[in-house]
């Protein structure tokens, strides 16, 4: 599972690529300018569901589901993920 603060630098990289600042991406969210930042730097120990999907959709960003695995990859199934992609 992603954790908040891996989620929260995605947000910031795709923010500045779309040249938004803060302020623009937390009125787009209709949040405050300092859970945008909360966020961003790590420091929001935890953020709603509702929330978090309003700033990923400002940002043009979306989660996405998928089962646990029991078990780490291996490295075959890591090279072949890789070249599906490629």
């Amino acid at each position: 599972m992603q954790a908040l603060s891996e989620i929260g630098v995605q947000i910031a990289l795709t923010r500045k690529q779309r040249k938004l600042t803060q302020v623009q991406l937390a009125e787009k969210a209709g949040v405050s300018r300092a859970t945008i930042d909360l966020l961003e730097n790590g420091r929001a120990s935890e953020i709603g569901y509702s929330r978090l999907a309003r700033i990923l959709t400002a940002v043009g960003l979306e989660l996405h589901l998928q089962a646990v695995t029991s078990q780490r990859p291996t490295l075959d199934d890591l090279l072949n993920e890789d070249s599906d992609h490629a």
